[in-house]
């Protein structure tokens, strides 16, 4: 495969442009941040007491099951948010639909805080927390991609990796959010911790909703989708436009399969395996604060990198390292001791599966035209969510239970995920010196242009 031609140098930036691209990715930090947050608070209280809350009665395993299941709910959500925020994404602007899918997200985190449980209202307990979590599912699925392909379509060409980085630096500042407020509350007495303790974790997530909601409101429009809007060019159906040459999304979707069943396994499903095989909660809680420190400088470290010599070649590196790591890391949280179980989620998670995700924005966004970026892109991401991370805590759980309390089944699932996005690399173009100026409606654009109309 030839390598791309160099990019062209970039027009300087003004102070203006810069100071907007800035407040563009910080935008896109926060609104990843409430995202994983809720992820992992929700997540971390599911392994921890959601069994005994709402659904009382059942043997403990098979309670575990069924609250991950209910965390599996808000994941098949996902794509379909992916559609629908998409399409007015691409129809009407990325702003709007990143104001809404911000506060849908984090309204639906607020009010599980309020829930009663099945102790008060029954069945409807349940019922309610899926709906909530489907709620924040059709949210989540609007508000990653749309976060990204703004910060990448303001971003110049050469750095797109490393802007594109502050989306993804949401997860770990999400998960150490969530980590230090989760391991104030589980100080607290096991009662304590049933009757009200867990609800505060859900109830301070408006604190970021409105930090978040208050940078989003200065963001201007992407200028990539203002100029397809100046134009009227705005696709009628994004959805049909992108399936009609489906391999973009295709690829997009088994790209990301990795770093989501690792992000899955090793944070909020290995809180319940962990503390199972005898380690205290505030250890495993200390393991994940530990690998969320790292990400937080791996991220980036991969993201700019991908800039230099590709998405490809990074992405690669990741999944050989999850896949390599796999077995060796759940040896490491099976002998029992703390200061082994912080190495392995350090490797496995902060090191391994941030190499995977870390250029995952970028090579999702420059693998669709402006016109059906939002569509494609979000749908992608949250299809390899759903695959590879909805379903694998409830698999996992499963299978764990079937072996007698065995980690060989965890760590198949971590191989497999990884040789997925290993074996797609294989079928992906480099992107990382493309344009974005707008290809056909659903394809990677191909041709470097000589001189891209910088906005930043």
């Amino acid at each position: 495969m030839p390598p791309s031609p160099p990019a062209s140098p970039a027009p300087p930036q003004s102070p203006e442009s810069t100071r907007q691209l800035r407040r563009v990715a910080l935008s896109g930090l926060l609104g990843t941040a409430v995202e994983f947050y809720d992820f992992l608070v929700y997540g971390t209280v599911a392994a921890l007491v959601f069994g005994e809350l709402f659904f009382p009665g059942a043997d403990p395993a098979v309670g575990t099951i069924a609250a991950f299941g209910t965390f599996a709910a808000g994941y098949v959500a996902r794509p379909l948010g992916g559609i629908v925020f998409g399409h007015f994404g691409d129809r009407l602007g990325r702003k709007s639909m990143l104001l809404l899918t911000m506060g849908l997200m984090g309204g639906a985190s607020f009010l599980i805080g309020v829930l009663p449980t099945y102790d008060t209202v029954g069945v409807w307990a349940p019922v309610m927390l899926i709906t909530l979590r489907v709620v924040q599912g059709l949210a989540i699925g609007g508000e990653w991609g749309g976060a990204t392909l703004m910060v990448v379509e303001h971003a110049g060409q050469r750095r797109r990796g490393l802007w594109s980085s502050f989306t993804q630096m949401g997860a770990p500042l999400g998960s150490l959010l969530s980590s230090a407020v989760v391991t104030l509350v589980v100080t607290l007495p096991k009662d304590e911790f049933a009757a009200w303790g867990w609800r505060v974790p859900f109830l301070l997530s408006v604190v970021l909703l409105g930090v978040g909601l208050f940078v989003r409101l200065k963001v201007v429009e992407s200028p990539l989708f203002a100029e397809v809007k100046k134009e009227r060019k705005e696709a009628r159906l994004p959805v049909v436009d992108v399936l009609r040459r489906p391999r973009a999304l295709l690829l997009a979707c088994c790209v990301g399969i990795g770093a989501f069943t690792a992000q899955s396994l090793l944070t909020s499903y290995m809180i319940a395996y962990a503390t199972g095989i005898g380690y205290a909660r505030s250890q495993v809680l200390t393991a994940l604060t530990v690998s969320a420190c790292v990400a937080l400088v791996v991220l980036p470290c991969a993201s700019a990198l991908s800039d230099r010599i590709g998405r490809r070649p990074v992405v690669l590196t990741g999944a050989v390292a999850s896949a390599a790591l796999a077995f060796p890391v759940l040896a490491l949280v099976d002998s029992g001791s703390p200061g082994l179980l912080i190495l392995a989620i350090a490797l496995g998670h902060g090191v391994a599966q941030s190499m995977m995700y870390g250029p995952l924005g970028a090579l999702l966004t420059e693998m669709f035209g402006t016109r059906v970026r939002y569509t494609g892109a979000s749908l992608g991401y949250q299809l390899a969510t759903l695959v590879g991370a909805g379903f694998s805590p409830m698999i996992a759980g499963s299978l764990v239970a079937a072996d007698g309390g065995g980690s060989t089944s965890i760590a198949l699932l971590l191989c497999g995920g990884a040789t997925v996005t290993a074996l797609t690399v294989g079928f992906l173009r480099e992107t990382h010196r493309d344009s974005l100026t707008d290809a056909e409606p659903g394809t990677t654009p191909h041709t470097p242009a000589p001189k891209e109309q910088m906005t930043s």
